[in-house]
């Protein structure tokens, strides 16, 4: 069993002349056997949120990754990449 790093990239519709919001979530395995959500979060062409949460086994770091997807979903954000997923759902 191989177990893969994942990466989404969201991003809002443009409306009007400010550039759109983004969403990145990337899951990916540590040094030590565990897990990171990285979540970046910004407006295309500004700066950016980077926030890192650490989980002890794959299981519990994907349930938050799919959590942080669904929700940022359910805020009108459109997947645009995806990376090692198989599908948003």
């Amino acid at each position: 069993l191989t177990i893969r790093a994942m990466r989404l990239l969201l991003q809002q519709r443009p409306d009007g002349p400010e550039a759109p919001r983004f969403v990145q979530l990337q899951l990916e395995a540590d040094l030590f056997g565990g897990w990171c959500l990285v979540r970046e979060t910004g407006q295309t062409g500004k700066r950016s949120t980077l926030k890192r949460e650490q989980f002890i086994d794959h299981a519990s770091a994907l349930a938050a990754f799919e959590r942080a997807r669904d929700q940022t979903l359910k805020k009108g954000f459109q997947l645009v990449f995806a990376q090692g997923v198989d599908s948003p759902n």
